[in-house]
């Protein structure tokens, strides 16, 4: 009998794809949440806090891959460095974790860049968490996803006017593919920082919200805004891009095209 595979994060976007994969492979999973769930055929949902640290000794007892998607906007090498320090008491379980392209190529030297953009630099934490934790990891990273660009661009025409960085761009990709992708990484041998993976176009800021624009029949003004400090220098030039990875075939316009079909 096979030992469980722990994910955390399991109820969010990512997450929630990986289980049901895993649990598609015939593997038993266990799913890390800060609040009681429902039991689920082929799921056990244990409670814990990586933030805290409480009842994470329970949660990677027995298992042998942990899969962590847990994140937010800061504090990922904190949670990152509660689940490690865990794992590493319970044995030597594979640890993969997913992070963000641009980690590492996108400077957090003042506050501004930090308040804008800290997210990079949380991620880019725990990596170095993960990575020298003794333990055999596989890291991913992956542009951002749709389901993010959509809910952004929901929020951003409910103002007067939009405001669009000025030479951003961005090569948003589909959680499902990134899922798939991480998945094949969990069952396979720890590989350590494997290739990013990118989704098959790229977009300015505009591109996206005017694409959304027209597919929902709304109209409203773009205003360029250009946003000074290293960080959105180091974007403009393209750091958070995986050119050279772009992987990913579904396209913005066809995750638009069934998401608001599904939602008419």
């Amino acid at each position: 009998m096979t030992s469980p595979i722990l994910v955390t994060g399991g109820s969010g976007t990512l997450g929630r794809q990986v289980v049901t994969l895993l649990r598609g492979t015939g593997r038993e999973v266990r799913v890390l949440s800060r609040h009681p769930q429902s039991p689920v055929d082929g799921v056990d949902f244990v409670t814990g806090d990586l933030s805290t640290g409480e009842g994470i000794t329970g949660a990677v007892q027995g298992t042998e891959i942990i899969v962590h998607c847990a994140g937010g906007s800061s504090g990922d090498d904190l949670k990152a460095r509660t689940l490690v320090r865990a794992a590493a008491r319970s044995g030597r379980p594979h640890l993969v974790f997913i992070s963000v392209v641009g980690a590492g190529s996108i400077p957090m030297r003042s506050k501004a860049d930090r308040t804008m953009f800290g997210y990079f630099g949380s991620k880019l934490a725990a990596e170095r968490v993960v990575s020298g934790s003794g333990l055999p990891f596989t890291t991913l990273r992956a542009t951002q996803f749709y389901d993010l660009v959509l809910l952004v661009a929901e929020q951003l025409v409910k103002l007067p006017v939009i405001p669009a960085p000025s030479g951003f761009r961005f090569q948003p990709v589909d959680s499902t593919e990134v899922a798939a992708r991480l998945t094949e990484l969990a069952l396979g041998e720890p590989a350590g920082r494997v290739a990013d993976f990118g989704g098959p176009r790229t977009y300015t800021l505009a591109d996206l919200v005017y694409s959304y624009l027209e597919a929902v029949h709304r109209h409203k003004l773009l205003l360029p805004l250009y946003l000074p400090g290293q960080a959105a220098r180091a974007i403009r030039a393209g750091a958070a891009l995986a050119p050279a990875q772009a992987v990913g075939r579904r396209t913005w316009e066809e995750f638009l095209a069934e998401h608001l079909g599904r939602t008419a």
